[in-house]
């Protein structure tokens, strides 16, 4: 194995949740009058903290979100992750075998803590991610394209940055691995590839992986 930590994201990595959480999302702030679709969301939002939503939403119309945006979106979304949540094709022989290795590996996810274990939950993937495997943008005081997240990862699991990689779909999110200083490897199987700039190496079946950390 080349690195000593592997940094999985969670929406779209873990969990195919990108197409159920930017469906409601497009659909809520169209409810509220910004008027947005599903491709709208996928551009501006996909890896995206809840913050930078509402500091998009202001930026271009002046208007704030409702205060209990944050609570609304998430219990939909939450309601529609119980009845149609999957785990990303593949993940879970990735995760085992690198469990069955003793490779390091943690998640460090834009979304919430609740956000993160009801999807885990629903999926099985929670018999793979201990509490101490578990980040999320709450814990630092800004999500991606900044590093924080990623580099208070690795800081917690104890490895230095630059033998970790991390795997990432959003362009955010590999923004944000090589502001860290780390590798990426770039999923396209829902982002495309020229929109993953700078990814170390990209891959589009998660079968793929393994062949690429060694």
């Amino acid at each position: 194995m080349r690195y000593d930590l592997v940094i999985f994201d969670n929406d779209g990595v873990l969990v195919d949740s990108e197409p159920i959480s930017n469906r409601h999302l497009a659909a809520y702030l169209t409810e509220l009058g910004h008027p947005t679709s599903y491709e709208d969301s996928i551009r501006d939002y996909m890896g995206s903290a809840m913050h930078r939503i509402h500091e998009l939403v202001l930026e271009r119309t002046g208007q704030r979100l409702p205060d209990d945006f944050d609570d609304v979106f998430h219990a939909r979304v939450f309601a529609a992750f119980e009845r149609e949540l999957e785990p990303v094709a593949g993940v879970t022989g990735v995760l085992e075998k690198l469990a069955g290795d003793g490779v390091p590996y943690c998640v460090a996810s834009s979304g919430s803590h609740a956000r993160i274990r009801v999807g885990h939950r629903t999926t099985g993937l929670d018999r793979w991610f201990a509490e101490e495997r578990i980040f999320s943008s709450e814990d630092v005081g800004r999500g991606k394209p900044w590093p924080d997240l990623f580099l208070y990862a690795a800081d917690r699991m104890g490895v230095a940055p630059e033998r970790c990689v991390v795997v990432e779909d959003s362009p955010l999110g590999v923004r944000a691995a090589m502001a860290a200083g780390m590798d990426v490897c770039g999923f396209t199987a829902m982002t495309p590839a020229g929109k993953l700039a700078g990814a170390s190496q990209l891959f589009g079946d998660m079968g793929e992986l393994l062949d690429l950390l060694v």
